[in-house]
């Protein structure tokens, strides 16, 4: 079996390494070359020559189109591409049409989960499709996650991830002004914290940026560029279906803000910074 991971970056690299640990053969290509990386080509068609599953794991749409369009003409007959990048219903169904019509498969795999748990093998899969494709799948995404939930339909996965992520978004945000609030009352850390651990609205979110927050560590675990790319594309998908979502706009707004200010590559809690300048 050989594996194609398109992507590089935080979570990509370390599935890739996964799969080459586990004796699998693992070919890899991201945009800024990584040559040393294991299995790096130097192109996307000679990434995906004879590959089997072809995960892509890029930014948003407009990077899972350039690889595709480069990559589909390239896929051998029953190849499975597994797209993970957080993307839109429309989009997904668009790339699954543009697969299936090369001849090769499309499983739409979304998943939940920063780069501590793509370390520790954990993150969660929501797939979407056939279940029959699904199983074909399950034994290479149970090597690099805890779960995997069949959602429904293509297109059903990339909603309920945006949903999963617009809850993290919104709860960090909380966080990240209760602590703010909290620090200009002249409270310490360790008192808020503790507090929160013993308050119905502690979160994971919580637990996991915690010791971002209080050592002003905004080294990503999941970028603030990516987190303000996934609440556009809720926004969008949302207008589509005649939904309005007013906090999310405002909150969008303060991710523009953020990005203005060059703190793209920070973790998404990086918008604490906005409230300590």
């Amino acid at each position: 079996m050989k594996i194609a991971v398109l992507g590089l970056g935080i979570i990509g690299a370390v599935w890739a390494q996964h799969f080459a640990d586990d004796g699998l053969e693992v070919s890899t290509w991201n945009r800024t070359p990584k040559p040393d990386f294991v299995g790096f080509c130097a192109s996307v068609e000679e990434a995906v020559a004879g590959a089997d599953f072809v995960f892509v794991v890029v930014s948003d749409p407009a990077a899972v189109e350039s690889v595709l369009d480069v990559a589909t003409p390239a896929l051998k007959s029953g190849a499975v591409v597994v797209q993970s990048s957080t993307i839109s219903p429309q989009w997904t169904k668009t790339f699954a049409a543009q697969v299936e019509a090369a001849g090769a498969n499309f499983l739409e795999a979304p998943f939940t989960g920063s780069k501590l748990a793509a370390l520790a093998r954990e993150c969660v899969f929501y797939l979407g499709g056939e279940n029959s494709l699904i199983e074909v799948a399950r034994p290479v995404l149970e090597r690099i996650s805890k779960a995997q939930i069949r959602v429904g339909a293509t297109g059903t996965a990339s909603a309920l991830k945006l949903a999963m992520n617009l809850n993290i978004a919104g709860v960090a945000q909380a966080l990240c002004e209760s602590l703010a609030f909290a620090r200009a009352a002249g409270l310490s850390d360790e008192v808020f914290f503790a507090a929160l651990d013993l308050n119905v609205s502690k979160s994971g979110v919580a637990d996991l940026k915690r010791p971002k927050l209080e050592n002003a560590d905004y080294s990503p675990q999941f970028s603030l560029k990516h987190m303000g790319k996934d609440l556009r594309l809720t926004l969008e998908t949302a207008q589509q279906n005649g939904v309005e979502l007013p906090q999310t706009a405002r909150l969008k707004a303060l991710y523009d803000l953020a990005l203005e200010n060059g703190f793209g590559d920070d973790d998404f809690v990086g918008l604490m910074r906005l409230m300590s300048s």
